[in-house]
């Protein structure tokens, strides 16, 4: 699946005048472009900040969320959040609200080698424990993430039907079983709703730990299966384990709701594999195998 194109093209200048019009005080600061990715372009600013802007409509709307909500979830999660110390609304022709966030130094935990992830399981699943409480009734809805499975069933089996996956057959069947898990019978609870590897920002140099959680545009309440997956995205079985009874330290985990877990990460498995981005294909087929294993 390719990256989609960028409805706006978010430049140095264009980032240049905005921060000139609207944060005059922070435009001299060195402005160097890090990624452009599925929603989002990023720059750094000076020493300590960067600059996130949406690069397409679909994701203009995810932005307020990242300004409203990680600032109310930020204390009690216990892993530092991107919480916007500045926004920025539409000019200089361009036309959505953007942000600027702290810099977190580190690196990705997708960077790190499967069996160094380890370390990172019981401090992941505290952050996930703690961050599935109940939901506010004005927390944005979100039709891709904490749904059902149902909703998602015919949509994962025509991709694993029609793409080219190792050992399909058996994740078909396996999709099929596991989709067939009884739906979450609790309130809707708070979800990061795209908890993957990239997203998940560890220290450099040393024994890794969790530096940061980042981008939270799919922030959304539902069923914490959805979150869950990350024990198949980022860690191998022992990762695993560890993760699952440090969740059951906060609370029981009961099968249907492991089972919902390792769909979720079969549907994201599937969406990475199939990318055009070569991290985000590694990062799927890891999920795929771990998945079957």
């Amino acid at each position: 699946m390719n990256t989609p194109a960028a409805d706006v093209d978010v430049t140095v200048p264009l980032v240049e005048r905005l921060l000139r019009q609207q944060h005059p005080d922070l435009a001299r600061l060195p402005l160097v472009p890090l990624a452009s990715g599925w929603d989002n372009t990023i720059m750094r600013l000076g020493g300590h900040l960067t600059v996130r802007l949406p690069r397409r409509e679909s994701a203009a709307a995810l932005v307020l969320n990242e300004q409203r909500w990680p600032g109310r979830i930020a204390a009690r999660v216990g892993v530092a959040l991107p919480v916007p110390v500045r926004t920025g609304v539409p000019g200089c022709g361009y036309p959505w609200h953007w942000s600027v966030n702290r810099w977190f130094e580190g690196r990705t935990a997708a960077a790190l080698p499967v069996p160094e992830r380890r370390r990172l399981a019981r401090p992941l699943a505290g952050f996930a424990a703690r961050m599935h409480v109940p939901a506010p009734g004005d927390a944005p809805a979100n039709p891709f993430r904490g749904v059902p499975l149902a909703a998602r069933y015919t949509l994962v089996r025509a991709r694993l039907a029609a793409g080219p996956f190792p050992r399909a057959g058996e994740l078909l069947s396996l999709w099929e079983r596991l989709a067939a898990a009884p739906a979450w019978p609790g309130p809707p609870l708070w979800l990061h709703g795209d908890l993957h590897p990239a997203n998940i920002l560890v220290t450099s140099g040393g024994a890794p730990e969790p530096a940061a959680v980042l981008d939270f545009g799919d922030l959304t309440p539902g069923d914490p299966a959805t979150d869950l997956a990350v024990a198949w995205l980022l860690f191998d079985a022992p990762g695993r384990a560890a993760f699952r009874a440090r969740l059951e330290e906060f609370s029981p985990v009961d099968p249907h709701t492991w089972d919902r877990a390792r769909a979720w990460a079969l549907l994201f498995g599937s969406l990475l594999y199939a990318s055009d981005d070569a991290s985000s294909a590694s990062a799927g087929a890891h999920a795929l195998e771990q998945v079957l294993s």
